[in-house]
């Protein structure tokens, strides 16, 4: 089995239009390919040892990833006593004062989905390497790609960042060995991901069912034919799904119940988000004495304190990135619903930067995690989370949910229904 090495005459199909395109050239290192329609990236140049690259920069993230959990974070010293932090302590301190949810949480995005994402990927890359494919390949690459949306490492660590900061004035810290691990495993664990993709697995394909090498005009749906939005794979509708030969997955024309199933989750995370505000988030308890605060004291305590660009970072991942999300959804949905076609381009734009930046909205729950671990002593100070943080975390979840269920070939559907003079006119920019 070998990796693409040939980008030319490879079938491109657009996931968020449906566009399709054949690359009539052979990529150069730095070229990329974006669609003709909606501007999404279609394609990135791969290196003939695109496979060695990935599996060394897995290999690599993988060995980071142990020493980040089997060696000291953090060292927090106070008063003459100390508390040293491990990767999973912000999980096991949330476990022990009862905040299952969050601990849960926390332990799935900042460890165990990042661990099966470079697990999912060596199973794959270490047969294919050899000229073998690993059993059930199609739904091991199936579970790294559902997984890796809410693999947050990159959040995690400016949530470190933070906590850091709100701690500096408080005690005394030492950097262990498990915290500079960790951040050369970010920029490690990102290479790896950029370069994992299905043509790593399987041939790319170069002739569309029914139409041979010859690209038609127009998108997918025109001429009867489905993406898998897994792998990538292009192959006849059918009345009821079918699952892709390559990777198995179930494929739809289009997100099953994508608008409803948005609403609901939109509605919810809405609903999730009032309490989240008005309820506070955390107690900072010192010498017995405490005060609870909400997000929104969390960030006027930070610029009160002098340090405002954290107080900007938190106040717009917790605030302004949250509302930001409930209005754009809500706008894509209403412009769907009333078969809008304004400016489909940018409405699209404006869902991939949403689905893009949800994750980010769950710093505010790391740093609480990571403060609840190192700031336990006793009748001197001690850092506990209050009933918002719940609240908070289910908003952020809920959020991504929506945006992921939300079907953005939709916005380009209604414009094709619109009557051809309306459509050109539109695409210009006049109507």
């Amino acid at each position: 089995m070998k990796a693409e090495s040939m980008d030319e005459g490879c079938i491109l199909v657009c996931r968020e239009c449906d566009a399709l395109h054949r690359l009539e050239s052979r990529l150069r290192p730095g070229h990329i390919v974006l669609c003709s329609r909606c501007q999404a990236l279609l394609h990135k140049f791969m290196h003939p040892n695109a496979r060695e690259h990935c599996l060394a920069l897995h290999l690599a993230a993988l060995m980071l990833f142990a020493l980040a959990n089997f060696f000291p974070f953090l060292t927090l010293k106070i008063s003459g006593r100390e508390a040293t932090d491990m990767f999973v302590s912000a999980t096991t301190a949330l476990f022990s004062i009862g905040n299952m949810d969050i601990a849960v949480l926390v332990l799935l995005t900042s460890v165990v989905f990042p661990l099966l994402t470079m697990l999912g990927a060596l199973y794959l890359l270490i047969p294919a390497q050899f000229g073998h494919q690993a059993p059930a390949a199609g739904m091991v690459f199936r579970l790294v790609h559902r997984i890796t949306p809410w693999s947050m490492l990159g959040v995690f660590m400016l949530g470190v960042i933070i906590a850091i900061v709100k701690l500096l004035d408080m005690a005394d810290m030492e950097f262990g060995i498990a915290l500079f691990a960790f951040l050369a495993l970010l920029p490690v664990y990102v290479l790896a991901q950029q370069g994992f993709r299905a043509s790593l697995f399987w041939p790319v394909q170069q002739d569309i069912p029914g139409h041979g090498r010859r690209c038609p005009p127009g998108r997918a749906c025109d001429h009867g034919l489905v993406v898998c939005h897994t792998c990538g794979w292009l192959m006849p509708a059918q009345e009821t799904p079918v699952r892709c030969p390559r990777c198995t997955d179930i494929v739809h024309a289009r997100k099953p119940n994508s608008t409803a199933r948005t609403w609901a989750l939109l509605i919810t995370g809405i609903m999730l988000f009032i309490p989240a505000n008005v309820f506070p988030i955390m107690t900072v308890i010192q010498l017995g004495d405490g005060e609870p605060n909400t997000i929104f004291g969390g960030v006027v305590h930070l610029i009160e304190a002098g340090m405002w660009p954290l107080g900007l970072i938190v106040f717009f991942a917790s605030i302004i990135v949250p509302i930001s999300k409930f209005v754009v959804i809500l706008f894509l949905l209403l412009s769907v619903r009333h078969g809008s076609g304004w400016r489909a381009q940018d409405r699209t734009r404006l869902y991939r930067v949403t689905e893009s930046i949800g994750s980010w909205s769950m710093v505010d729950i790391f740093v609480i995690g990571l403060l609840a671990s190192l700031v336990h002593f006793g009748n001197i100070i001690q850092i506990r989370p209050e009933i918002a943080a719940s609240f908070f975390a289910a908003t952020v979840v809920v959020t991504m949910f929506a945006a992921q269920s939300f079907d953005p070939r939709l916005i380009w559907d209604r414009l094709d229904e619109q009557p051809q003079p309306d459509r050109a006119l539109q695409e210009q920019g006049v109507g």
